[in-house]
């Protein structure tokens, strides 16, 4: 190990994983360079945007603000690459396309995770409780219409599908 770089370990898409990175990098920037993970993207580099929202420890984060050395060995970080196989996410990712709501697709990775943040922990929202989940992603595209329709349209087939 470089005198300048710290070893971190952590879970990453579900499998335990370890790296050195320096003390300045950020999650966002160890996921792409070190792993070459691209779905998060970085957008402003403020946490203002939400294009580079991941999961650690169940809850989204801004990945250009939280710093790679500060992971521990329990965190559980996971990005889009890591819910290949999750119905809820499969379902979000579905009406997405269904409805129209991918257009540059910039935004996406970090709107479906929000969904998906939302979706697991209310089945059912309203309106309201939507455009809040979304309230921390901005699109350049879309309008959010069609993507708060597409969070709409997975909710009631996840109703469904109970």
């Amino acid at each position: 190990m470089s005198n300048n770089l710290i070893k971190i370990s952590f879970s990453l898409n579900g499998n335990k994983v370890e790296t050195e990175v320096s003390p300045q990098l950020t999650v966002l920037e160890m996921l792409r360079r070190n792993f070459r993970l691209t779905a998060a993207k970085e957008g402003c580099g403020k946490g203002e945007c939400g294009a580079c929202s991941v999961m650690l420890n169940d809850q989204p984060i801004n990945s250009c603000l939280k710093l790679a050395a500060t992971l521990k060995p329990g965190d559980r970080l996971v990005s889009v690459e890591g819910f290949n196989e999750d119905p809820l996410m499969k379902n979000i990712q579905e009406a997405y396309v269904e409805e129209g709501a991918v257009q540059c697709g910039f935004c996406i990775p970090g709107m479906t995770m929000a969904s998906y943040h939302l979706l697991k922990h209310n089945a059912k929202p309203d309106e309201h409780a939507i455009k809040q989940a979304l309230s921390g992603n901005i699109c350049r595209c879309t309008g959010y219409r069609k993507i708060e329709a597409a969070v709409k349209k997975a909710a009631e087939r996840t109703k469904a599908n109970e």
